[in-house]
């Protein structure tokens, strides 16, 4: 796993913080890590970015599966949180939740918070104000060409491609750099 540094990327780890659906810290450290693929996609996304005058905020990445039951527990909804039993594309170390910002950090407009989980997160939901779709469909599009691919529900979620060729990740030594 590779922690996630780049200078157009801001961490904001939600799960990190008792800003997140569940009201309570998940994570004791704020440390985003990924699979050594997933951290090169995300590397050129953030050059994509950076070349289109925009920022990355990472509000997570890597998920232990033990976070992902208290994710469950706290909304076992399929729509929206992947079945701890099933596993989840963040659990794999492949999955980012982010979003776009202006060079000043600030992030664009989305429509919904980061764990809206309602339908006017769904990436496609009609209604939206213009810039909220031209600011989601930049974020797709800067994704897409570094090579992730979109969760339809969540406006925030993109994976790699293929989730079942990568082994969910729950070794002592990695989930020891995120929970006690």
């Amino acid at each position: 796993m590779h922690i996630v540094e780049h200078p157009a990327i801001d961490l904001d780890l939600k799960y990190a913080t008792a800003d997140n659906i569940t009201g309570t810290p998940i994570y004791a450290y704020a440390v985003a890590l990924l699979h050594p693929e997933a951290h090169a996609a995300l590397m050129k996304a953030a050059e994509l970015a950076s070349a289109a005058d925009r920022r990355l905020i990472v509000f997570d990445a890597y998920r232990p599966p033990a976070a992902q039951r208290r994710l469950w527990e706290a909304l076992p909804d399929p729509t929206f949180i992947a079945d701890p039993e099933l596993g989840s594309t963040h659990s794999r170390g492949i999955a980012v939740d982010l979003t776009l910002a202006y060079p000043s950090g600030e992030a664009l407009p989305m429509g919904t918070g980061f764990d809206a989980m309602e339908p006017a997160s769904f990436h496609a939901h009609p209604g939206l104000p213009a810039d909220v779709q031209g600011n989601r469909q930049m974020l797709a599009g800067i994704m897409a060409l570094a090579g992730w691919v979109h969760n339809p529900m969540e406006w925030w979620h993109y994976n790699l491609p293929n989730p079942e060729a990568f082994p969910i990740v729950d070794d002592v030594q990695t989930v020891a750099r995120m929970m006690p």
